[in-house]
């Protein structure tokens, strides 16, 4: 407990630096040491958040840890043998790429809702891996099931925040696949879809809401791409989109699909002034403009093959729009979806508050998977 207060303090002193001690700074002092202190501080306290305390082993459990074409994972089992083959639950975790691992909480807790409630083999998997090795996961390991007494054609993906992004992009990548079965389902947890509009209502109501404020998106997403965090402000105005792209992709991500009960707490759009065109900031993060890494810019022709799906939003989550436009190209293109919207809850809430509901929301829905 003492720790736990620590770290609490910690985090709240992180955030008032950020916000506030800038206004109090010498003149001659660097404006921006605060929020880079800030910033190093609640990366610290979110990873031990992340990595945490190991939940209590469950010696009804097989727990093992393996490497799958170098990717670190963690399979639990029951010990008690299966009458038929199990379903697959594939869980990436989130982090930003920069922290959690693969005895993150939120994996255990999932194993314990589904074991008791279906016979299910999970696997947690490092996201920070890149997006390939993930897709070689999936499609290597899914033929083998028998290791694993699983249903090839009962693999469900799932994953939070950037792992979120890596299963609905993995989903996307298999869908012509052919030498595996198909994916059942996947599970997008607070997902982070597009790279391209930081001005959606959801990031301006939250901007300053922790764990994961507007600003950290893009700093996270330089470290994650190792690019200079110099880009930061210039990406968060848009700067770093082309007239033609943000044309070409405006139909899919853009304010005005997301319903306007999601306004109410103030929305205001951009003046196109600020998002001037800067090809230098351009070329250092393009990547983030490419489907690999904004899966929400898929063609229709690929979003019709999806599985079904099941998505989770939070309402005070700067990423709560991306998750509200994907599931409005799922279920344009003919894709079930179910929704759960947390209204009172941040982004980390299934990681790091340990949400029962979620949990048990998640559990239900792979308890009652269609056939596909």
């Amino acid at each position: 407990m003492q720790i736990k207060g620590v770290l609490i303090v910690d985090l709240y002193l992180s955030i008032y630096l950020y916000t506030y001690l800038p206004t109090y700074l010498p003149t001659y002092l660097p404006t921006y040491l605060p929020v880079y202190l800030s910033i190093h501080l609640l990366i610290e306290v979110l990873r031990f958040f992340a990595n945490g305390i190991p939940p209590f082993k469950d010696t009804s459990l097989l727990i093992q840890e393996q490497q799958f074409d170098g990717v670190p994972v963690k399979i639990y089992q029951p010990k008690k043998p299966a009458v038929t083959k199990r379903k697959a639950l594939l869980f990436f975790h989130g982090g930003a790429g920069t922290y959690g691992n693969v005895a993150q909480r939120l994996s255990t807790l999932f194993r314990r809702r589904t074991d008791q409630q279906q016979n299910a083999s999970i696997r947690s998997t490092n996201a920070g891996v890149l997006l390939a090795f993930c897709a070689m996961t999936v499609a290597r390991k899914r033929p083998n099931a028998d290791k694993y007494h699983t249903d090839a054609s009962c693999v469900t993906v799932c994953g939070d925040s950037c792992g979120a992004n890596f299963a609905t992009k993995i989903c996307q990548l298999l869908v012509d696949r052919t030498d595996v079965p198909k994916i059942q389902a996947q599970i997008l947890i607070y997902p982070g879809l597009q790279g391209m509009d930081f001005y959606l209502p959801s990031y301006q109501q939250n901007k300053d809401i922790p764990l994961l404020w507007r600003k950290l998106v893009v700093y996270w997403t330089c470290r994650f791409l190792n690019k200079s965090t110099s880009v930061v402000n210039d990406v968060l105005e848009g700067r770093h989109v082309p007239e033609d792209i943000r044309t070409k992709y405006q139909k899919w991500v853009c304010a005005d699909l997301i319903p306007e009960e999601f306004k109410v707490r103030g929305y205001k759009p951009q003046d196109p002034a600020l998002r001037t065109f800067k090809p230098k900031v351009y070329e250092e993060m393009k990547q983030v403009l490419e489907v690999t890494f904004s899966p929400l810019f898929a063609e229709n022709s690929v979003i019709s093959k999806l599985p079904q799906a099941c998505i989770l939003t939070c309402e005070f989550d700067v990423l709560r729009d991306d998750g509200l436009l994907y599931k409005r190209r799922l279920e344009e293109n003919g894709v079930p979806v179910t929704w759960f919207h947390a209204k009172k809850s941040i982004h980390g809430l299934a990681i790091l508050f340990e949400n029962q509901d979620v949990h048990a929301t998640i559990a239900l829905i792979l308890e009652n998977l269609d056939p596909y």
